[in-house]
């Protein structure tokens, strides 16, 4: 699986950590910054982990800010992006078990190296339990074509 993953400053050093644990776990990485401590716009690397998983080059996608506010309110923009931000691992199980979440959301100064850790090795060993979730995923997808169609939802 490949997985694109970003981070604005603040979230640079829990960025990196999850790089290595992605690549240990046996993923396929594909970094798109940033690639320093150096400020940057959180937006701009939010854009391009939505490009990467939207067009398939990526199956899933990790974004890390400060708090994951910003990352979130960014992915979320695009249509066919669940970004879920994530402060345990029960968010991080229900994300997918229920939102087939695509993107995983964390900030880098809310949570430790180890706490992060455990969130990313839950939200994928869990897999989207369909059923009733699918029918309101697919309520979802209405939604998005009504607006992106410039209709009412």
């Amino acid at each position: 699986m490949k997985v694109a993953l970003a981070s604005d400053h603040g979230g640079f050093g829990l960025k990196e950590f999850v790089k290595g644990l992605l690549t240990n776990m046996g993923l396929n990485v594909l970094d798109f910054g940033t690639y320093s401590e150096d400020s940057v716009d959180y937006p701009e690397f939010a854009v391009k982990v939505v490009k990467a998983v939207l067009s398939g080059e990526a199956q899933r996608g990790i974004l890390i800010c400060g708090t994951g506010i910003g990352m979130s309110i960014v992915a979320n923009r695009f249509p066919g992006i669940r970004a879920a931000l994530c402060h345990d691992t029960y968010t991080a199980k229900m994300s997918r078990l229920h939102n087939d979440a695509n993107v995983l959301v964390m900030g880098g100064r809310v949570l430790s190296k180890e706490e992060a850790g455990e969130i990313v090795r839950v939200w994928f060993e869990e897999e989207f339990e369909g059923g009733r979730h699918a029918r309101r995923l697919g309520k979802i997808l209405e939604i998005e074509k009504a607006i992106c169609e410039g209709g009412d939802p």
